[in-house]
């Protein structure tokens, strides 16, 4: 698109318009490395938006291509991920805080994306909930809670503490996996601090999401 440096994207599959926003992090030392990579026609990966630790903001591509941000994955319904969604890449290299002003540059990103394409808060999702057999980000120092206290994305409370953990988590949007793979992916966005096996308070978490934001209107899957 003209006027916008990455060249790695195309047309969004079947008219897709997009109704999620995946949030990354670049995984890479700089800001200034992790565009460049996000620029090379040879990498073959892109994201609409770059933000950088100082708060930033960078458009790589153009809001109604696709973008090639999400690789292999599923939301829901959603297979294409990236003919669906909106890309967004912190500048981190994935053991570090989130500074201040790179969240609240994105917390004014999300809320302007979302008012464009008419996203609900249920379908601001990371990475590795999309993908939770191989991604992690943006990880667990990743304030979850502070952008749904604001509207930008959801947060549990405590739901029926009996229900099978893995029908939950599928009927939240979380791919089918195995059990062990969405608890992690679970914990690694809701209860960063949890381990072991799991808890009476995960299966709550994860029913309340479910009971609240139904993925896909509750339908189900093809």
């Amino acid at each position: 698109m003209p006027g916008l440096p990455s060249p790695n994207y195309g047309e969004r599959r079947g008219g897709a318009r997009p109704d999620l926003v995946v949030i990354h992090y670049t995984a890479m030392p700089t800001v200034e490395e992790a565009r460049a990579r996000l620029c090379d026609p040879e990498a073959e990966v892109s994201a609409h938006w770059l933000i950088a630790e100082d708060g930033a903001v960078e458009q790589l591509v153009e809001e109604a291509c696709r973008a090639w941000h999400a690789g292999a994955g599923a939301w829901g319904a959603v297979r294409d991920v990236n003919s669906r969604s909106i890309g967004i890449e912190l500048a981190n290299p994935g053991d570090t805080p989130f500074p201040e002003p790179q969240m609240a540059a994105l917390e004014r990103l999300l809320a302007a994306v979302m008012a464009r394409w008419s996203i609900p808060a249920e379908r601001v999702i990371g990475h590795s909930d999309m993908a939770p057999d191989r991604k992690g980000d943006p990880g667990p120092r990743f304030d979850w809670r502070r952008l749904a206290l604001q509207g930008l994305s959801v947060w549990p409370g405590a739901g029926d503490d009996t229900a099978d953990f893995a029908t939950s988590a599928r009927g939240f949007g979380y791919p089918d996996l195995a059990p062990e793979a969405l608890l992690a992916a679970f914990r690694l966005r809701f209860r960063p601090r949890a381990s072991g096996p799991e808890a009476p308070e995960d299966r709550a978490m994860m029913a309340d999401l479910a009971a609240r934001f139904p993925v896909d209107g509750g339908r189900t899957r093809a």
